[in-house]
């Protein structure tokens, strides 16, 4: 049995121009804000070369480490990764979410249950699971696929328009497994253990998850989150974002900081690293929340750890919605505050 609201897309009530209360905020869960005192703290947040933390660069470690310790998010250059390739995976993203619904329903996350009724689950398209006539919706819809290992994906799910987007997923994910790799080798010897340490407790089948999620303009974005403020359930987390987003949160010292957008279409990491394109330099801090602009993308890949071990405490992540139409595709996340 699903819940009423399950069937709710955000792109469809979104374009009706109004805010029905299932989306708003109770007080007591905090409104999103305009973060100015953060704003000038965030380009504090560090920046770490991936290519040199293969070659054991000490200095490079040094600065994993403070990342590590100050914040669990860091900006991430030398990652291999080519700007038309990342354009290509924001471009496909953006034209799966722009397809007709018909079309989307066809990966539907509500599907066939055994005893002739309809039930959720976690992949495919649609929004995320509704429980109870109290709950609060957050303001997006989203595309969710294991990617890792290959044997796992249930490809039902994966969208086959764009026609390119399969493909280009297969490849991030590949490519943003390295980077987590690197990263987690990387932690390893910072902690003064041997090199794969982490590696050896996740094993070579470790689970990895993408999700796209779209989040369309909203009428009043001060009144919604468009993904609740939440912790990370992965051993690390590869985001990439495109030049125009702005709105990623994380929570530092028992507040949330505004992180800066990327220049050149950069990307951040949790517990690891954010990629960044070939000129890594921070961007400006995204402003106050606005009621249009272009359609903006955010990439995550993140591979999860076995129940019994989970690496160190849990960090929060979050996204301050902008009130423009904004997509992210993420792995293994769950709740970033928007």
């Amino acid at each position: 049995m699903v819940h009423q609201a399950q069937g709710l897309l955000v792109q469809e009530v979104a374009a009706d121009g109004e805010l029905p209360s299932r989306y708003v905020l109770k007080e007591q869960q905090g409104r999103p804000a305009a973060a100015a005192d953060a704003q000038r703290a965030a380009p504090s947040i560090p920046t770490v070369d991936v290519d040199r933390l293969a070659d054991a660069d000490a200095g490079e470690a040094d600065k994993l480490r403070s990342a590590l310790a100050s914040w669990g998010l860091f900006a991430v250059t030398g990652h291999g990764m080519t700007d038309p390739f990342l354009d290509a995976i924001l471009g496909a993203a953006r034209g799966f979410f722009h397809l007709p619904t018909e079309a989307k329903q066809e990966y539907s996350n509500v599907v066939d249950a055994d005893d002739g009724g309809r039930k959720f689950q976690p992949e495919g398209y649609g929004v995320d699971r509704v429980d109870t006539d109290e709950q609060v919706l957050d303001w997006c819809d989203r595309l969710y696929l294991q990617v890792r290992p290959d044997d796992a994906r249930q490809l039902r799910f994966w969208p086959t328009h764009p026609s390119d987007l399969a493909e280009l997923l297969k490849e991030f994910s590949v490519e943003g497994e390295k980077v987590a790799k690197l990263v987690v080798t990387a932690m390893a010897r910072c902690l003064g253990f041997e090199e794969g340490f982490f590696l050896d407790k996740v094993g070579e089948r470790m689970p990895s998850y993408a999700r796209f999620t779209y989040y369309p303009p909203c009428p009043r974005p001060d009144l919604v989150h468009g993904l609740k403020p939440h912790t990370d359930n992965s051993v690390v987390t590869v985001l990439l974002l495109d030049e125009q987003v702005g709105g990623l949160q994380v929570l530092k010292d028992g507040s949330w900081v505004d992180v800066p957008v990327l220049g050149d279409g950069s990307g951040w990491t949790r517990s690891g690293a954010v990629l960044s394109r070939s000129k890594p330099a921070f961007g400006p801090a995204a402003g106050g929340p606005v009621r249009t602009g272009p359609s903006r993308l955010a990439v995550l890949f993140s591979g999860t750890a076995p129940a019994r071990q989970k690496p160190g405490p849990d960090r929060r992540a979050g996204q301050q919605l902008t009130g423009g139409e904004v997509v992210t595709m993420a792995s293994a996340i769950e709740g970033c505050r928007l």
